[in-house]
């Protein structure tokens, strides 16, 4: 089965309450579209997974981040490959988050993190946020 390399951001901030959030997005194409995940994408050659997460929010999302603590690497098989996913903590540092790719997206409190429906490898991830949030 094939491995695909990936990264993905979870990029947090404070609504006005100062309660802490995090960004999802709707994938707008492909299979599974419709569902959420944590925007990010493939690992080109020749960069580290960090430089790619900042490559795939810039192209997908325009804002710059700051990439934070790797969170988890996911390991999820999918039906046709394996998934490899680097999550990482990520914040905004310029720009505002303009969606290029995703048909929709959302700010979520920690209560408010099933409310979307995640894509398999991505809700992996769900419980350990919440407990970090």
């Amino acid at each position: 089965m094939k491995t695909i390399r990936v990264v993905a951001a979870v990029i947090r901030s404070l609504d006005e309450t100062g309660a802490p959030m995090i960004f999802a997005t709707a994938r707008g194409y492909g299979e599974y579209k419709g569902w959420w995940e944590f925007p990010g994408g493939k690992i080109e050659a020749g960069e580290t997974p960090q430089q790619a997460l900042v490559r795939e929010i810039r192209e997908e999302l325009t804002a710059e981040i700051a990439v934070g603590e790797l969170i988890q690497t996911v390991e999820y098989d999918y039906p046709s490959f394996h998934l490899s996913m680097d999550c990482f903590w990520a914040e905004v540092v310029s720009g505002k988050l303009v969606l290029k790719e995703a048909q929709a997206a959302r700010w979520l409190k920690k209560e408010e993190l099933l409310e979307v429906n995640w894509l398999p490898a991505d809700l992996e991830l769900i419980d350990l946020i919440g407990q970090k949030l």
